[in-house]
């Protein structure tokens, strides 16, 4: 099987390092241009491409996959199969229609749930029981193609982003392995439909996205914290300054005014939200070093008793 993989993220490197590895035959990658990343803003590469370059396979960075020389060095590769994973682009018609079987995109969540960009976030968020792969053919409506196969599994208890993204990244290989062996057995593989009625939308999120809203319940605000770390991150304002919260956080059942500052136990910070608390183990004011709520306490009490915000 003849294969394209058009691939950036993180979480794409081990199916694509899959696919170099195994029996079929990857003509070419299709990745994001280098981008500058950082304080420093050093010019980074994604690491897909260095992949690819150690295995000899030719790869374009095109700025945007709709110009007519990315579109016309995929269809010179002759791809059967084109493989999307976390590329970062819609992509066009003219492109779907170029490989000779179909263009599949891996998506991480079980659709038609979480379409979009956040999706391992929202299921953290949400509190769902489950997560894991969905192989779709890819079609102009985001992420709205026909299901080809699914693959579960249990979220674990006080699982972070960071977490569950690395245990789909895992198990990215087993799900391209299992599409791409359907379309060698079956040669067309049709898929299911999605229920349009059962769908919602993750949207792409930024830093604004993780400033707490402390009227918010306790629990859902604990689950926010573990799905938005490490990206994007949750904060708080604790005087002029942004304090940074870290995922080691603890239900309680304190009362008080939203944000107000309950006192310290066991080495963190209770702070009271719309129902019950959170302590706060792990914190780090902007501008300093991470901390444990204590140590906060210690160097900020006058700040902290006036609440967050």
């Amino acid at each position: 099987m003849r294969l394209v993989f058009m691939v950036t993220g993180e979480i794409s490197e081990p199916t694509f390092a899959e696919g170099l590895a195994g029996e079929h035959e990857v003509v070419g990658l299709v990745t994001q241009p280098d981008r500058k990343v950082g304080r420093k803003q050093i010019v980074t590469s994604p690491r897909v491409k260095d992949l690819a370059l150690a295995a000899g396979i030719p790869l374009i960075q095109p700025q945007s996959i709709k110009e007519e020389a990315a579109l016309a060095q995929v269809r010179e590769w002759e791809p059967e199969v084109i493989v999307v994973m976390a590329y970062g682009q819609i992509l066009p018609q003219e492109l779907i229609e170029i490989p000779s079987k179909a263009i599949i995109n891996l998506h991480a969540s079980l659709l038609p749930k979480y379409r979009g960009a956040s999706c391992i976030q929202a299921a953290l968020m949400n509190g769902d029981e489950q997560s894991g792969w969905s192989v779709i053919h890819v079609v102009k409506k985001l992420d709205a193609g026909n299901v080809i196969l699914q693959q579960a599994f249990t979220l674990m208890e006080r699982e972070t982003g960071g977490e569950l993204h690395d245990r789909l990244a895992a198990a990215g290989p087993a799900a391209f392995r299992a599409a791409i062996q359907l379309f060698m057995e079956e040669g067309e593989v049709v898929g299911e439909q999605q229920d349009e009625s059962l769908q919602s939308y993750a949207p792409k999120l930024g830093r604004e996205d993780g400033y707490l809203d402390w009227s918010r319940p306790a629990q859902e605000l604990e689950r926010l914290i573990r799905a938005f770390y490490p990206w994007p991150g949750t904060s708080a304002g604790m005087g002029e300054k942004r304090l940074k919260i870290f995922p080691q956080v603890e239900l309680r059942s304190g009362g008080g005014c939203p944000g107000e500052f309950l006192g310290e136990l066991d080495g963190g910070i209770e702070i009271a939200c719309g129902v019950g608390s959170l302590l706060l183990r792990e914190v780090q004011l902007e501008g300093g070093r991470r901390m444990s709520g204590k140590e906060l306490l210690r160097g900020h009490r006058e700040l902290l008793g006036r609440g967050l915000k």
